[in-house]
């Protein structure tokens, strides 16, 4: 028996609560957790081909949440692919097929159906409007939910390195619109879209009523940065101390090129 895992606690909150707050965090903790793909031969560079299974309920792909459980399902050693859920369910959404999450090996044994994965994927790559329009007034982020504040501040972990900061502030516009703003300072260039998807998933998974958040992206030197230091919230994105010299690159962690399904 593996230890038991976050995935495995979330999916015992669901199936107790039965609620869509669970649900949520369940898919949420999904999208980022990195699941091992069982492959039926070793990947070719970016190239994936992992095994379908004809099951009554209709074909799927199998992925769990350790080496360990891969090992114990397949019965020992076998080839497999490390993505994260969210790489995963982009990569399977409309190829009508299902995920089976650690199936037959942990308490969250879980069969995801086609659509569920569409949807999964269709969280993750929802993004918040990008600011067209300088707000009229900007102040810190009062009344922002705990959860939806959480849900950023663990996505933005997850991203430090592509820009130097990120500003969290209530904001209130010309036509009297209020909302919240999330804006990024010193985004490494092309990095634009990933950050933003990872707010708007991070919003969508947070068991909350629904709010304006807008992302814009600042100059280090722009003069609202000066006015956004003194009001709003600061997240350092800084990059994380330099580890160990890495070794190759595991099919799907490159994000300028995802891997690709044989």
């Amino acid at each position: 028996m593996t230890a038991f895992t976050p995935l495995d606690a979330a999916h015992a909150a669901m199936e107790a609560a039965e609620a869509d707050a669970a649900r949520l965090r369940f898919y949420g903790l999904l999208a980022d957790t990195e699941l091992c793909v069982l492959l039926e031969r070793e990947a070719e560079g970016e190239t994936l081909s992992p095994q379908v299974f004809p099951l009554a309920e209709g074909p799927v792909v199998l992925a769990f949440d350790s080496e360990d459980r891969l090992a114990a399902f397949a019965e020992g050693p076998a080839p497999y692919a490390a993505l994260p859920g969210r790489v995963l369910a982009g990569l399977l959404a409309g190829q009508g097929l299902g995920l089976g999450l650690n199936l037959g090996v942990a308490p969250s044994s879980t069969l995801l159906a086609p659509d569920a994965v569409a949807w999964l994927a269709g969280m993750v790559e929802a993004a918040p409007e990008e600011l067209a329009a300088r707000p009229d007034e900007i102040g810190p982020p009062d009344g922002l939910p705990d959860a939806v504040r959480a849900a950023l501040l663990a996505a933005l972990a997850r991203a430090r390195g592509i820009a130097s900061a990120a500003w969290l502030a209530g904001v209130r516009y010309g036509d009297g619109r209020a909302g919240f703003l999330l804006a990024f300072i010193g985004t490494r260039p092309g990095a634009q879209e990933a950050l933003a998807r990872a707010a708007g998933g991070a919003v969508g998974f947070a068991d909350a009523a629904p709010l304006s958040l807008d992302v814009t992206f600042l100059a280090e030197d722009d003069p609202a940065v000066a006015r956004l230091a003194r009001v709003a919230e600061r997240i350092d994105l800084s990059p994380p101390a330099p580890a160990a010299a890495p070794g190759p690159r595991a099919p799907g962690s490159d994000p300028d090129r995802p891997p690709i399904l044989r």
